[in-house]
């Protein structure tokens, strides 16, 4: 296990390592937490339309387009990232049966809360495989406060899988505890694929996003 761990944090080259070994166990017991609370991923149209979110926010969750570019829209311009936390740590266990990982291996992820008009409109976690982190996906390593999406977008070759949702429970730890709140969230979640690479992007949309659509 020693031997597999070092070969994997190996792909990431430059990546402190420091950072990665004194993490890993935070991280495990995030993820077990994470896991022990999974959450029902499924296409929108299986869900009863009693069950299902407002019309308003319906069209959000199915687009298949970029986020990054309807939320920029949607906000005038007044568009910006925040990263909530960067790390190697092992996928929670539906992550990992997405992206058809075995139970030892690392991902990169990322959690960051995108912000329309000054205000959390979505909480986005993205989780790539170590393997993946190679060729044009290499500077994924370093994505600071530059959009996942306007990247993968930008690609020609970009593949997506289905979209599945999910509604998340208030006060769920799937959510860092700053955007917690008393009313359930919906999410979205895909699988995308470059030069045979994957990766999964969830997205929450935030209260204050929903309340802007009602606005429209």
């Amino acid at each position: 296990m020693r031997g597999c761990l070092k070969a994997q944090a190996g792909v990431l080259g430059d990546v402190a390592q420091e950072m990665f070994l004194s993490l890993i166990a935070y991280r495990i017991s995030r993820s077990c937490q994470i896991g022990s609370l999974g959450l029902r991923w499924q296409p929108l149209s299986r869900l009863p339309r009693h069950n299902r979110p407002s019309m308003a926010l319906q069209p959000w969750l199915r687009d298949k387009g970029s986020l990054t570019a309807k939320l920029t829209s949607f906000s005038q311009g007044r568009f910006h990232v925040e990263v909530v936390r960067q790390i190697i740590t092992r996928p929670e266990l539906s992550e990992q049966r997405s992206l058809k990982m075995r139970d030892h291996e690392w991902a990169l992820v990322r959690e960051v809360v995108l912000y329309g008009k000054d205000q959390p409109w979505v909480f986005a976690r993205s989780v790539i495989p170590l393997t993946s982190l190679t060729g044009s996906l290499r500077h994924l390593r370093k994505q600071d406060v530059r959009p996942l999406g306007a990247f993968l977008f930008s690609q020609p070759q970009l593949q997506r899988s289905a979209i599945a949702v999910s509604c998340i429970n208030r006060h769920h730890h799937y959510l860092p505890a700053h955007l917690q709140g008393d009313e359930p969230l919906w999410a979205r979640r895909s699988v995308f694929c470059l030069e045979r690479k994957s990766l999964l992007v969830s997205e929450v949309f935030l209260p204050a996003f929903t309340a802007n659509l009602e606005l429209v």
